[in-house]
């Protein structure tokens, strides 16, 4: 597992580095936006941690150019707690958001889960009964994490093939914000609600023929979302 750390903090890089090589991981480090994305462009990663705040190149900045070659899960570490500022960031293509200062256990959990969710086997992720989803024009692999719309490759966020699977596999039933930010994200924030609403929107831009009248990932208006059966 490689993951990068992008932070102007060098204190707190070499912390995380750390601790996250004392449970296995290879983690490189870099102190500016310019200087992080360089290295996601040059190397593999599994993850990327990225400081919203960054001299040189801002975290948005990265991550957003990060999306144009690679759908590596990232987290984004702020200083800022607004609601706004977490959207923001979900918009340029970020996978989490956990908040400065934090507990170090706590980022290791989070490392964990977006490993799980994005199928990596070293994380204890193990297939399930049914590997291919197919509904309509749209074909769902979870064995290679891809998806297929009319034929062509689309490129999913962590997050939102997440959100894709979980609807294939359950056409029909409704899901409400809440139990979508449960059940993906892992974590219950009612400050966070609208962070569903953002991946929905970006996803049916993607599986969509035409994002803003929907065929397959419906509305049942006062309750959720959920994926035509």
């Amino acid at each position: 597992m490689r993951i990068l750390v992008v932070d102007d903090e060098k204190i707190l890089v070499k912390g995380i580095k750390f601790n996250l090589e004392n449970d296995g991981y290879q983690v490189d480090g870099a102190f500016d936006g310019e200087e992080g994305l360089s290295l996601a462009q040059r190397n593999r990663y599994d993850v990327i941690l990225l400081d919203l705040m960054l001299p040189k190149m801002d975290g948005l900045e990265v991550c957003r150019r990060v999306r144009e070659f690679s759908n590596v899960p990232v987290i984004m570490l702020t200083a800022k707690t607004g609601d706004n500022d977490k959207l923001i960031g979900f918009e340029y293509g970020a996978d989490d958001y956990i908040t400065k200062p934090f507990n170090i256990m706590e980022l290791k959990a989070r490392i964990r889960a977006i490993l799980r969710r994005a199928g990596n086997p070293a994380a204890g992720d193990r297939p399930g009964p049914e590997t291919r989803l197919a509904r309509g024009p749209i074909e769902l692999d979870t064995l290679e994490r891809s998806v297929l719309v009319d034929g062509r490759n689309v490129v999913l966020t962590v997050k939102e093939f997440d959100l894709l699977e979980l609807f294939m596999r359950n056409p029909g039933r409704v899901y409400s914000r809440d139990s979508l930010l449960s059940t993906v994200w892992g974590y219950d924030s009612p400050g966070d609600i609208r962070t569903v609403d953002v991946h929905i929107r970006h996803l049916r831009e993607k599986v969509e023929a035409n994002a803003a009248s929907p065929e397959y990932i419906l509305t049942k208006w006062g309750v959720g979302y959920y994926f035509k059966q």
